[in-house]
């Protein structure tokens, strides 16, 4: 399988006993700002700052991330998936994937205010 490239960012994650990479891409980014119901990625990024995710925006965010990665699955497909560490582990990839996607991977996994401009 080839490797994540994080400038390009995407990251790496075991999922059911398999690797994947995930990317948020533009078109996944669409995506999120359609489910969650917002006119832009600032506001997306705002959203997720707060640290407060239910269940279904971890679904969202990951099965987003998985299909920006090229792995065809819906939401409902997600929730099915098992995840190291659990709930938790789900929480932490999604967490790394927005902190990767709106803002530095030094940042861990906490989602910035804003997401940064080239």
């Amino acid at each position: 399988m080839m490797a994540a490239n994080s400038r390009r960012g995407e990251i790496s994650a075991k999922i059911d006993g398999r690797e994947h990479i995930l990317c948020l891409t533009l078109g996944a980014l669409a995506e999120l700002e359609s489910a969650f119901s917002v006119d832009d990625l600032s506001a997306l990024a705002e959203r997720f700052s707060t640290g407060r995710l239910s269940a279904r925006d971890l679904m969202r965010i990951i099965g987003a991330g998985l299909r920006g990665g090229g792995t065809v699955v819906s939401d409902d497909e997600v929730a099915a998936l098992r995840f190291d560490g659990g709930a938790a582990g789900c929480a932490s990839l999604a967490g790394a994937l927005l902190a990767l996607t709106f803002g530095s991977a030094e940042q861990g996994t906490e989602a910035p205010s804003r997401p940064r401009t080239p």
